[in-house]
C-alpha cells in the first residue's frame, strides 16, 4: 500500500512537470537569485534608477538613455572647463552638470543683462550714443576701436556690445540709461532677483570687473530670459557686422567662433574673459533638434571652451543614438 503511494506521488509530480528533486530545489533557487539580486537593487535606489518590475518602453527608454549618457560622461566627457551645465531648454532637465553650483566671476557675460535692461526701459534704437572718457576701461586697460567722441545709434551699440564684446559700447549704454549708470546697475540686480538669480550680483555693466558673479544654474535661467528678446538672439549669433565710425567702415566679428560653423545652430551666444573668469561661453543651441542651453565656464586654453562645446555636442549626439524608437 506504502509503495502503491509512493508510486502515484511520483507520477503526479512527473506529470506536473516537475523533477521530483527539483520540487524542492526551485524555491531554494529562487532565493539564491534574490540574494544575488538583492545588492544590484540597493545599487539602483541609491543612485535613483527604478526599480520596477515591469517598467513601461518610455522608462526603459529612459534607462538606456541614461545609461549610455552616464556611461560617457565617466568616459568620454571630460571637459576642461571648470563649471558646466547643460541643459534642455523645453523641460529643464540637466543633461550634465559639473560644479553647476559654483559661483565665478563671468566677464563678458554680464552683456547679457546689460541688453535685457537696456531694452526693458524701451528706448528709442535710433537715438545717437556718444563714447566718453566715462567709458573708457581703467580698471583692465583693455582696447577699443571706439574712441572717445565716436557716435553710434543705441541699436549699434547693443549690436557691438553682444556680438563683438565691446566694453565701452556697453559702458555708454549704461551711461544713457535713465539714472545714468548707477541706476542702471541697480536695474541690473533688481532684474537678477526677478529671475531667481541667487547667486548673481552685478557691480558694472561690461563684467571687467571680477565682483560681476554667477553660477551656471543661475547663468542657465539668464540666458533662456536673454533668449526671449530677439535683438539679442540676432545681434549675439551675427557673425559679422560693418560699422562705419567717423566716416570710415570699420569690420567687427562675432567673439564665438561657433557662430560661423555649419555643424552647429545657434540661437544666442556670448564669449566672456578675464584673468579672474577664465574663458567662459553661454549658449542656446539646437542639439538633435531640441533646444539646449550651455554653460562653460573658467576654461584656461585658448580654445578649449570651444573644444568643449564640441565635446558636448558629440556626448548629446551619441547619447541620443543609444536611446531605442518608440515603435
Amino acid at each position: 500500500m506504502k509503495k502503491t503511494l509512493l508510486m502515484l506521488l511520483a507520477a503526479a509530480v512527473v506529470g506536473a512537470g516537475i523533477a521530483p528533486m527539483e520540487a524542492d530545489a526551485a524555491p531554494k533557487k529562487k532565493a539564491v537569485a534574490a540574494k544575488k539580486k538583492a545588492p544590484r537593487v540597493a545599487k539602483q535606489i541609491k543612485s535613483g534608477k527604478s526599480v520596477a518590475k515591469a517598467p513601461t518602453k518610455a522608462h526603459k527608454a529612459r534607462r538606456t538613455y541614461h545609461a549610455a549618457a552616464s556611461l560617457d560622461d565617466a568616459q568620454h566627457l571630460a571637459l576642461q572647463s571648470s563649471a558646466v551645465l547643460v541643459l534642455d531648454q523645453t523641460t529643464g532637465s540637466v543633461l550634465f552638470e559639473k560644479n553647476a553650483q559654483a559661483v565665478l566671476p563671468i566677464a563678458s557675460i554680464t552683456k547679457l543683462m546689460t541688453a535685457m535692461v537696456a531694452l526693458d526701459a524701451k528706448p528709442s534704437l535710433q537715438e545717437m550714443l556718444a563714447v566718453s572718457e566715462d567709458d573708457v576701461d581703467t580698471l583692465k586697460g583693455t582696447r577699443s576701436r571706439l574712441k572717445v567722441g565716436t557716435q553710434l545709434s543705441r541699436e549699434e551699440m547693443l549690436r557691438l556690445a553682444l556680438m563683438s564684446s565691446e566694453n565701452r559700447a556697453a559702458s555708454s549704454l549704461s551711461r544713457n540709461y535713465p539714472g545714468g549708470r548707477e541706476a542702471f546697475i541697480v536695474a541690473m540686480n533688481r532684474k537678477a532677483q526677478s529671475l531667481g538669480l541667487k547667486d548673481t550680483r552685478f557691480e558694472d555693466p561690461t563684467g571687467l570687473t571680477a565682483a560681476n558673479v554667477s553660477s551656471p544654474r543661475d547663468l542657465a535661467k539668464m540666458v533662456d530670459a536673454a533668449h526671449q528678446y530677439p535683438l539679442i538672439r540676432e545681434f549675439s549669433t551675427t557673425a559679422a557686422d560693418e560699422i562705419t565710425i567717423a566716416g570710415r567702415a570699420q569690420q567687427f566679428r562675432n567673439t564665438n567662433t561657433l557662430i560661423n560653423s555649419p555643424s552647429w545652430e545657434i540661437g544666442l551666444s556670448k564669449t566672456g574673459y578675464i584673468n579672474e573668469a577664465g574663458k567662459c561661453l553661454v549658449m542656446q543651441a539646437w542639439l538633435n533638434n531640441k533646444p539646449t542651453i550651455i554653460v562653460l565656464l573658467d576654461s584656461w586654453g585658448k580654445m578649449t571652451r570651444i573644444g568643449d562645446a564640441n565635446r558636448i555636442k558629440r556626448w548629446v549626439e551619441s547619447a541620443s543614438l543609444a536611446r531605442p524608437s518608440a515603435g
